[in-house]
């Protein structure tokens, strides 16, 4: 696989956790990084530049090339410059990770407004708000003629794929942004352009709760460690990745799922309209104990081989 060498990416939310190992790893690979972080906290509350800044100047320190910056992805104007910044900076935009999220748990019967609506609105339009403006350029660029082999890597969550209680807000953000990846690597194939997500499992700020007592053994692999998704990131930025896309990648530990999006199931067909009794006494015939969803733990337990913990 050839390296990155030449390639620019912008990495949102970059100045922590996954991000931040994302970052220093197309910086590695040979990548130009734009490190966005608009650094608040994991609920979304406040500012701070010194998250992106420290990023930046780590692949500076290491030798490598990068910008900081500190934009809202939400704010549709702020994309854009951020996009602006790459090609004023850097000359060029190959590689958009969006990774920026917030996080802010709720059972749905205590979920206020500004918790739903927050939440949908830096992950779902954080997502849809960068891609729209580095497609925009793609395909200026692919009118003029030059040779395009973009990539744009989201991310969703085992908990908008599998599901999580008290997470309605978040997992419903997560689904929509595995949605939103087949449709547009359906829409940008033609100008050249990969669209693929990652459901990452990993220790971070958002999964504190959940995965922060849960510590490696001394001089063992840590599955819970962020570095290990970017591995994932760089093989699908290599330009020998070009027709891998539309996927969605659940990543943990070693763990690599290429999951498989909502699909037929059980069909029941009859040749004219079912009358309600019917159907539900057909439901009642094909599942005897009824249908639920599967939950995440059977699925953790299936993927790991381990014992289940929540997903964040």
């Amino acid at each position: 696989m050839g390296s990155l060498d030449g390639k620019v990416a912008i990495v949102t939310g970059a100045g922590r956790g996954i991000g931040r190992e994302h970052a220093l790893a197309l910086a590695e690979a040979g990548a130009k990084v734009v490190v966005n972080d608009i650094g608040g906290s994991s609920a979304g509350e406040g500012k701070d530049d010194t998250p992106a800044q420290s990023v930046a100047d780590e692949i500076k320190a290491a030798g490598g090339e990068a910008t900081a910056n500190y934009d809202n992805v939400a704010d549709f104007q702020a994309a854009e410059n951020m996009v602006k910044q790459a090609t004023s900076d850097f000359g060029r935009l190959d590689i958009l990770i969006n990774n920026a999220g917030i996080i802010r748990d709720r059972m749905l019967v205590n979920l206020s407004e500004d918790e739903w609506d927050s939440v949908i609105n830096v992950h779902l339009k954080g997502h849809y708000a960068p891609t729209r403006h580095a497609a925009a350029y793609w395909r200026e660029q692919s009118k003029a003629g030059n040779q395009i082999n973009g990539r744009v890597i989201n991310t969703s969550s085992p908990s908008g794929v599998f599901g999580n209680v008290g997470q309605t807000n978040y997992g419903a953000a997560k689904a929509g942004i595995a949605a939103f990846t087949i449709i547009a690597a359906l829409e940008l194939g033609r100008y050249g352009v990969t669209v693929n997500c990652l459901a990452p499992n990993a220790r971070t700020r958002l999964t504190e709760q959940t995965f922060g007592d849960i510590a490696a053994t001394e001089g063992e692999f840590d599955a819970m460690d962020p570095a290990n998704i970017a591995p994932v990131i760089i093989a699908l930025c290599s330009d020998d990745a070009q027709d891998i896309t539309g996927q969605c990648f659940f990543v943990y530990g070693g763990v690599v799922n290429v999951l498989k999006p909502w699909a037929e199931g059980t069909l029941l067909t009859k040749d004219s309209k079912w009358e309600p009794e019917e159907l539900l006494s057909k439901l009642k015939e094909e599942f005897p104990q009824g249908i639920a969803p599967e939950g995440m733990m059977p699925m953790m337990v299936k993927a790991t081989g381990g014992g289940g913990v929540n997903l964040g």
